[in-house]
């Protein structure tokens, strides 16, 4: 139990340390409200659509390719993502809901998720992790922007505003530009991706400074039953219906066990930067994130050691 909370501490400190330095940033005058918001719109529009493509390229499709567990957890996202709205209906003003599903099924698997499943399993977590990342991204972040048009000020509403706004998000562009290089393995000449990767390294960090500068207390306590309520949706119950519903469907092992690390994962910094890119609360959504980065530590862990005590991992 002991090295899976110190592997999963490894993982999560340096994120509180990026979101600790924003705060520190912002009470020391370094920053402000001008740089949060010109250093969003370059992550939203250009750093982190970067990061996934880079990312899909340099996975291994042939290696990890398994088309039932990527099935099962688009189908299971979805699910996740409709329980969250529903509760949100009746749990959530109706400015925030957006927001508040948002945070409730969106994980950090880019990070969190696929740096556990790497280190559990090896190279076969880290090959099936990737994998999944890559389609899992597009799902959720063309779900986001389905919940943020419908409930936030920037939003679009209707059918045809709704899909606008996915087919214009630079998130999921950057997503649907790198699946042909991916599929057919095409290389990119050497210098450009270096060059890419040394742009797509400031996403975390950039992101995370973003958040650390927005919060206070008092954006913490003004949004504080509505965080809580959302990052235990996050944590918890929708984990457990999910990862159940997999050991249903037979997975076991270490497919059962990255589906549940990718389900458990915090909820993404992408949720923050996509809440204000279309002015919605993106103080909310920046609780979320510390909230539920708080609890995976330990909500991770218990479910580790849960799975792993009824044998299904």
């Amino acid at each position: 139990m002991l090295p899976l909370v110190l592997q999963t501490l490894s993982v999560t400190a340096p994120v509180f340390a990026m979101l600790f330095l924003g705060v520190a940033l912002k009470r020391l005058g370094w920053i402000d409200a001008a740089f949060v918001s010109t250093a969003s719109a370059l992550v939203f529009k250009g750093t982190m659509p970067t990061l996934l493509f880079i990312s899909i390229i340099k996975a291994d499709l042939n290696t990890a390719l398994q088309p039932g567990l990527l099935i099962y957890f688009v189908f299971a996202t979805i699910a996740t993502f409709a329980l969250a709205w529903i509760w949100a209906l009746w749990r959530c003003p109706t400015a925030d809901r957006g927001v508040y599903v948002q945070g409730a099924f969106r994980g950090n698997n880019g990070i969190v998720g696929l740096a556990l499943a790497s280190s559990l399993y090896g190279d076969y977590g880290l090959s099936l992790g990737g994998v999944l990342a890559g389609v899992v991204i597009l799902v959720y972040n063309s779900l986001s922007a389905v919940v943020l048009a419908m409930y936030s000020p920037g939003g679009r509403v209707g059918a045809k505003g709704i899909l606008l706004s996915i087919l214009r998000n630079p998130l999921i562009i950057g997503v649907v530009a790198a699946v042909p290089f991916a599929y057919w393995q095409v290389a990119l000449p050497g210098w450009l991706m270096t060059s890419g990767q040394y742009f797509a390294q400031m996403t975390l960090p950039l992101a995370l400074i973003c958040i650390g500068a927005t919060l206070t207390l008092d954006v913490l306590r003004q949004s504080s039953g509505s965080a809580l309520s959302s990052s235990l949706m996050k944590m918890i119950w929708l984990p457990a219906i999910a990862t159940s519903g997999a050991w249903m469907f037979g997975f076991r092992g270490a497919e059962l066990g990255i589906l549940f690390l990718y389900f458990a994962s915090p909820t993404a910094a992408a949720s923050f930067v996509m809440a204000r890119a279309v002015n919605s609360n993106h103080q909310l959504a920046a609780a979320i994130i510390v909230i539920t980065t708080l609890m995976a530590a330990l909500s991770i862990n218990l479910g580790l050691f849960l799975l792993g005590w009824l044998g299904w991992i």
